[in-house]
């Protein structure tokens, strides 16, 4: 097939939308696919034989995703794959989910005195008005396939933006089962902890994530200061950038209780150090790193509100909580893990159940995709 791809940065050192991106793209040329990618920008050296268009209307998310159009629509390919660039194309996936239901979770983050009036701002402030008129035209038509990461990005699409059951498909992220091992971490576990000062009888909980507020960084930390109350003796690895300018709890930061690492390109000896994953989500679309973690063999603790966590059982690879606030239910939770029999229990579940998420049928089940837009459209054409 020739295949086009629409997405903002071309460059797989971003991680997130644009690391599934490159690797999707690297397997479509591999399985013989032509494929023209418009993007903004393209990391430099990227090594891979594609048609590059670059789109030069950066003024406004509309501009960008007209841009888009104009050099992607006179190509006539088979099919093109929107990774929430725009709106042309007969398949579309957003990384982001609904930014309608993102915008309310960040709402109700808020305290409720700023609730009303950030509303009112997102009602008139330019960048909001842009975004929704560009949401309007991306899940509007009837012929384009919406790809979902998750169930819950689904009822999003379904309840907010209007789209009918028949247009939608869920395809959940896949994890490289092969570089994400328990062997693999089990040889790297003794340095990494020598390499983060972690005595063998600490429970080292990892935190992964850039936007510390939505990915519940607060309540990852307090309860680790919960534990630290009960004599539990446990440290918060926390990998991720400053996005925003936010900036990390710095009661159990002084306290010695939160070790602050960064972003980091390799995020493996991390998990090979930890003994337990926390993400107290309010909304992440999938949350790869939560499959990460399970195939590593870490029992997970994250929320309802995180997308991966619908492969997941309470009680089973970890536990899953309704609450992204609750941070006496984290330590209750962290309690119950630290008994070592029980995490290898649920770090063994873990890994098996993200064994059957990995990246092979992740790539299957969106090239079926593909082949279905060009099947509807080659039938519309001979009703035409």
């Amino acid at each position: 097939m020739r295949i086009g791809v629409a997405i903002a940065q071309f460059d797989p050192q971003r991680g997130g939308a644009e690391y599934w991106t490159f690797r999707h793209v690297k397997q479509l040329i591999a399985d013989g696919h032509e494929v023209h990618v418009a993007a903004l920008d393209f990391a430099a050296g990227h090594g891979l034989p594609i048609a590059a268009h670059r789109i030069t209307a950066t003024a406004s998310p509309l501009a960008r995703a007209a841009a888009a159009e104009r050099l992607l629509r006179p190509l006539n390919l088979d099919v093109v794959h929107d990774m929430g660039l725009g709106w042309f194309g007969r398949v579309f996936q957003s990384e982001d989910g609904s930014r309608a239901a993102q915008w309310d979770r960040n709402l109700a983050m808020l305290p409720p005195a700023l609730r009303a009036i950030k509303r009112l701002l997102m009602r008139w402030l330019p960048r909001y008005v842009g975004q929704r008129r560009l949401m309007d035209r991306q899940y509007s038509d009837p012929q384009r396939l919406i790809i979902a990461i998750s169930r819950m990005c689904a009822d999003d699409y379904q309840q907010r933006h209007g789209v009918a059951s028949d247009r939608l498909r869920v395809v959940y992220h896949g994890v490289e089962t092969d570089r994400y091992t328990p062997d693999r971490c089990a040889a790297l576990r003794p340095a990494a902890r020598r390499e983060l000062r972690l005595r063998d009888d600490q429970l080292a909980v990892l935190f992964v994530g850039h936007d510390f507020r939505r990915k519940g960084l607060a309540t990852a930390a307090g309860a680790i200061e919960r534990l630290a109350a009960r004599g539990i003796d446990a440290r918060l690895l926390v990998v991720g950038g400053n996005h925003r300018g936010q900036r990390l709890p710095m009661r159990p930061l002084r306290a010695g209780l939160l070790l602050p690492l960064g972003a980091q390109r390799d995020p493996l000896p991390f998990y090979a150090a930890a003994d337990v994953f926390v993400l107290p989500s309010y909304y992440d679309p999938f949350g790869l790193v939560v499959l990460e973690a399970a195939a590593c063999g870490l029992p997970v603790i994250t929320t309802r509100c995180t997308g991966a966590s619908e492969l997941l059982c309470d009680g089973r690879e970890g536990y899953l909580l309704d609450d992204p606030g609750d941070a006496a239910a984290v330590a209750e939770r962290l309690a119950l893990l630290a008994d070592p029999q029980r995490r290898r229990a649920m770090g063994a579940a873990a890994r098996r159940t993200a064994a059957a998420y990995n990246v092979e049928r992740n790539y299957r089940e969106t090239l079926a995709v593909y082949r279905e837009a060009v099947e509807r459209r080659e039938a519309g054409l001979r009703a035409a």
